[in-house]
């Protein structure tokens, strides 16, 4: 059983309770669909796999980080496009796989100098069919799917097989392995990370790879779906709700779709130490959904920083300090 470690707050008394029920109904014992666990073996053995990664060094203002531009094949064989940076000056103290939210793509290597400059290689992953104005991408998603509302979170949700995140995190598996294939790799720390829809496939992602040694998770997208479908105030959520007030003998179909791509499931999975966020405020990814995956998670150590007057943002830069903390605690020694 996970061993929780101290949890970090901007609130004397831990917020355990997803604010207005005045109860902590987590439904955190879910373990998903009895085929769960071959859903995802047999999907990563037919469509993950399909070759190495391409690396080629691109021009940079940056002169302390080597930028490289990557593609490497995902869910299918289909191109995904991604960045990696590590210190020019060698002796990284590992990598960060980092999982991008919702509407984003991998954007410029200028977006992502954090890391590196404290001495932690960064892999971007860009998302498939995915980009914003802040954030360009640069991978298609070439899979169709049936009738949706605007948006990803109901593309294909008819059927698990043809679920959009059944390919995201298809591709998420195929970049921790394309990371993980890099000879300047080793033995070093291999860390996923993401918030929100990043978060989600970073829960993914510890659960369904081998190698991950840490999980950075913030304000999960997907997670105690049932319920954040229902209190959803904004987001990706109320999209599956918009779905379903036109589609409405559909619900019991969708959400048998949902449940195979639950964070809660996922977590119950993952083994590796992990770092939570939640903002206790949050519209988009209620908090109950954040902290039935936190409860449910399944590595040797978790710990839970909950900000308690935070929305979706969930702390901003002095959780990107607490982000460094956990790094430093499992960097290697150079």
């Amino acid at each position: 059983m996970a061993t929780p470690i101290e949890q970090t707050q901007d609130d004397p008394e831990p917020p355990e309770r997803h604010p207005g029920t005045g109860r902590r109904d987590t439904g955190a014992g879910q373990t998903g669909p009895d085929d769960f666990d071959e859903f995802w073996r047999a999907t990563l053995a037919e469509h993950a796999g399909r070759g190495s990664a391409a690396y080629e060094e691109v021009r940079s203002p940056l002169r302390s980080i080597v930028v490289q531009d990557v593609r490497f094949p995902g869910f299918g064989g289909h191109p995904v496009r991604g960045w990696m940076l590590d210190p020019a000056h060698g002796g990284s103290r590992g990598t960060v796989v980092q999982f991008l939210g919702n509407n984003t793509g991998r954007g410029l290597p200028e977006q992502w100098t954090l890391l590196p400059s404290a001495g932690w290689s960064t892999f971007v992953m860009d998302n498939r069919g995915q980009s914003g104005p802040a954030s360009v991408g640069d991978t298609a998603d070439p899979v169709g799917s049936g009738p949706q509302i605007v948006g990803r979170m109901t593309s294909g949700i008819q059927h698990p097989e043809t679920y959009y995140y059944r390919r995201l995190f298809t591709d998420a598996v195929c970049a921790v392995d394309a990371v993980a294939a890099r000879g300047e790799s080793g033995t070093a720390p291999l860390v996923v990370s993401g918030g929100s829809q990043g978060g989600a496939t970073a829960l993914a992602a510890a659960a369904l790879c081998n190698g991950v040694t840490g999980a950075l998770v913030e304000v999960p997208l997907l997670c105690d779906i049932p319920r954040s479908v229902e209190t959803a105030a904004d987001g990706p959520f109320t999209q599956v709700r918009d779905y379903l007030r036109t589609r409405r003998g559909d619900e019991a179909a969708v959400l048998r779709t949902l449940s195979y791509f639950d964070g809660v499931h996922f977590a119950s999975r993952a083994r590796a130490p992990a770092l939570f966020a939640v903002g206790m405020r949050d519209p988009v990814c209620p908090p109950a959904g954040v902290l039935a995956a936190h409860e449910a998670y399944g590595g040797p150590e978790k710990t839970l920083c909950t900000y308690r007057f935070d929305g979706h943002e969930h702390g901003q830069w002095q959780h990107r300090r607490r982000q460094l903390e956990f790094l430093e605690r499992h960097a290697v020694t150079t």
